[in-house]
């Protein structure tokens, strides 16, 4: 792994100093490399982590999605204070910063993979196009899903002179990122280049085939609620074509703090500040802790007492699932009446003297979280699995049962949750955990409710809250009750999607206009395309 982030800083020094460069001068400039001499898999790894960069840290998960759908929570007072855009839907200093984070950085993505694909078919490298096209359909669908319409068709042609790309109705992006995503696929083994420099598969094709059609499965099933024909239809398609097999198969990419690219989400869990105030949320505790979950003492733990000791990433807390309370959403401490020391449960401080922790009872994330080396998960077998298992509760034409492959996504949730390196759930526990939390199939509701709410828990224990909250949107589980606190931006309702970046009105303002005309509005309750607003 360290080979290869060692390469990405060749990859990322080639991308900025060669790729756009004049290829033809290369024998009168010994120092620049052109599309002749340099290998484009080199910026594969860049590609990777640009990926992981998006989707985690302060880019915007973290500080928006992570508690709007009340995997974490905040009291957001102090040096925290950004939190408030997460858990109280308020704006705080940076707020515009946070908005445009997604979208700048998936285009900056999608335009290196770019670069890498112009390099890769002038050298016949068909492999290595089709798994950028891979790349670029997670990346750009990663952005539709946040902020809805967006430039995709007439996207990432500056060099053409199209610097004021239309933008796609959320409708047609898909429909043409899942058409794109199986060409992809199909052209993968065509070619007899091999992927080298693959942080994610080790250039296993194979395994990349897997990955595009366990994604086609994911994105089909966001359509289930708006175009359930479609949907049904590319969900058969990725089963046919195989889709993960089991947690070996999954796609992520381990982080590499000694040479640069550290986990983002755990650089900013080791701000002092953060690893006092942010907490897992009540909604998250109690859910784990109503079916005696495993993955409970792996992934919590309380401080030991006094302020000092909560400010303290370093010190190892008490992860006994008994001693475990969540933070209730929308409380600070202010010292008015929405004070955390106001809500009727408050267990109280911890500490004594000048060295008291008012929220030094509350459940703090494990050491896993604060590790610069802990993996990105993209895509997961556990999350598949319980795809699938809705899948066959939707009738679709898939093997096996909805309760197998729940079961499947369950016990495939307490492997994956291991690949942090720190705590594991033993076999035992696990199997003792599924047969004892069957899937419920007395009805499709309550069968619909346990394989979502496993969805939403499982994502958000691997850190994945974009994904947490978009399959929230989708299925309208877990049922979240909104926070309402003074001055929020969406009316006291779960924001459903990021509002478009303030540059867009000023470098792109006729397409903008039109997009959000579209879209009915530019608000953070717009209701997405596939989003059916439940």
């Amino acid at each position: 792994m360290k080979r290869y982030i060692s390469l990405m800083l060749v990859g990322l020094f080639v991308a900025f100093t060669g790729c756009d460069g004049d290829f033809e001068e290369i024998n009168t400039d010994p120092n620049r490399a052109d599309g002749g001499l340099f290998d484009p898999n080199l910026i594969l790894p860049t590609v990777s982590y640009n990926y992981g960069n998006m989707v985690t840290g302060y880019t915007g998960s973290i500080l928006f999605q992570s508690m709007w759908v009340q995997v974490l929570a905040s009291t957001s007072t102090g040096g925290a204070n950004y939190y408030s855009n997460a858990d109280k839907y308020v704006i705080s200093g940076s707020t515009n910063n946070y908005i445009q984070g997604v979208w700048n950085l998936g285009y900056e993505a999608s335009s290196r993979i770019n670069q890498m694909q112009q390099l890769a078919m002038e050298k016949g490298l068909t492999n290595l196009v089709a798994a950028g096209d891979i790349m670029k359909v997670m990346t750009l669908s990663f952005v539709t899903d946040i902020y809805g319409d967006i430039p995709y068709s007439e996207a990432l042609q500056g060099g053409e002179g199209l610097t004021q790309p239309s933008y796609d109705g959320q409708s047609d992006v898909y429909m043409s990122m899942l058409a794109d995503l199986e060409n992809a696929i199909n052209s993968l083994g065509t070619g007899s280049d091999e992927i080298t420099n693959d942080v994610i598969y080790g250039g296993d094709i194979a395994m990349w085939k897997k990955f595009g059609y366990s994604l086609m499965l994911k994105m089909a099933m966001r359509m289930v609620e708006v175009d359930p024909a479609s949907a049904q239809s590319y969900v058969e398609k990725a089963v046919a074509g195989g889709v993960f097999d089991s947690p070996a198969d999954e796609s992520l990419m381990f982080s590499d703090q000694d040479n640069g690219y550290s986990n983002s989400s755990a650089n900013a869990l080791n701000v002092q500040d953060d690893i006092y105030e942010v907490r897992w949320s009540k909604t998250m505790i109690d859910f784990l802790q109503a079916s005696d979950d495993p993955r409970l003492p792996v992934i919590a733990e309380v401080p030991p007492a006094g302020l000092t000791a909560n400010r303290n990433g370093n010190v190892v807390g008490n992860n006994d699932p008994a001693d475990q309370i969540g933070m209730p959403n929308g409380y600070d401490l202010r010292g008015g009446s929405t004070d955390i020391t106001t809500e009727p449960n408050y267990p109280g401080s911890t500490g004594t003297g000048g060295d008291v922790a008012p929220i030094g009872q509350y459940s703090r994330p494990t050491g896993i979280y604060r590790d610069r080396d802990a993996p990105i998960f993209f895509l997961t077998y556990a999350e598949v699995q319980l795809l699938l298992a809705e899948a066959a509760l939707r009738g679709y034409s898939v093997p096996g049962t909805a309760a197998e492959h729940y079961e499947n996504g369950v016990l495939g949730a307490m492997t994956t949750i291991g690949k942090f390196g720190g705590g594991a759930v033993s076999s035992s526990d696990a199997s003792a955990y599924v047969a004892a939390n069957p899937l419920d199939m007395s009805s499709t509701e309550s069968a619909m409710m346990m394989i979502n709410e496993q969805i939403w828990a499982t994502t958000g224990l691997l850190a994945n809250f974009v994904e947490s909250w978009n399959n929230w949107k989708r299925s309208g589980y877990p049922v979240l009750t909104p926070v309402n606190y003074t001055g929020n931006f969406s009316n006291g309702e779960i924001p459903r999607r990021q509002i478009y970046p303030s540059s867009e009105g000023t470098t792109n303002p006729q397409n903008l206009n039109d997009a959000i005309s579209n879209m009915g509005g530019n608000t953070w309750t717009t209701t997405t395309w596939w989003d059916p607003g439940n």
